[in-house]
């Protein structure tokens, strides 16, 4: 498996190539965006590491680059601590997930293997789900064309959803993707939430896609016309 590390702190960049290799993969290291461009354009990567925080072209300039050329490799992106609007933005962008510095090189192993299991695929500007799409740019949500209006929070759980169709999404990671992971775990702002967006986006059409999965979390189905099983 072939990696690309987009990272410009040197003593960063060279533990990353160290534990990555280590671990069996190929690692090519850029320190600039410009660099990182580079080597995304010529070589087919399995998946890129790519720092937010670069000289010249940042990691979003990067990411929007690499998407605009039709390369689908999963991408990782490494945000500061308190930088939620990066994280945000960098989705909306394209990337599949992020982690924040500092972090546990072990997460960052598992998050790497969950993304290259997952393989590249093309990552739609609207997001749909059946009927049901949203517009992470344009901050448009819609059923069947029908303009559904959201809450910041409820549009961002929303779209956490959607880009993950069909699989159970726990509570814990709703809460550290939608909020953050200093949050109450064990607070029932999920609930809360999930219960607004079926009043919005399912009920007044006739539908039940916002599913419970009793104990493990929620799951956002393709048709939930006739389909009631694990609703809770």
């Amino acid at each position: 498996m072939r990696i690309l590390v987009v990272e410009d702190e040197t003593p960063m960049a060279q533990l990353l190539r160290r534990c990555l290799a280590e671990n069996g993969f190929a690692v090519d290291v850029a320190a600039t965006g410009e660099e990182g461009l580079w080597y995304a354009g010529e070589i087919d990567y399995d998946v890129i590491v790519l720092d937010v925080m670069l000289p010249g072209t940042d990691g979003f300039g990067v990411l929007r680059s690499v998407r605009a050329a039709g390369r689908w490799a999963p991408v990782l992106l490494l945000t500061a601590r308190d930088a939620v609007e990066d994280r945000v933005r960098g989705l909306d962008l394209g990337a599949d997930d992020y982690l924040v510095k500092p972090f546990a090189l072990a997460e960052l192993l598992s998050r790497l293997r969950a993304l290259i299991r997952r393989g590249a695929r093309e990552r739609p500007a609207v997001l749909a789900v059946g009927d049901l799409t949203l517009d992470p740019a344009a901050r448009r949500v819609a059923r069947g064309g029908t303009p559904i209006s959201l809450t910041a929070k409820e549009f961002a759980l929303l779209e956490c959803l959607m880009r993950r169709p069909g699989e159970v999404l726990s509570k814990a990671e709703l809460i550290e993707r939608v909020w953050d992971f200093t949050f109450d775990a064990d607070s029932n702002v999920v609930e809360v939430y999930v219960g607004y967006l079926r009043q919005k986006i399912d009920r007044p059409f006739g539908r039940q896609c916002l599913r419970t999965c009793r104990g493990a979390g929620y799951w956002l189905a393709d048709d939930g016309k006739d389909r009631v099983d694990h609703v809770g």
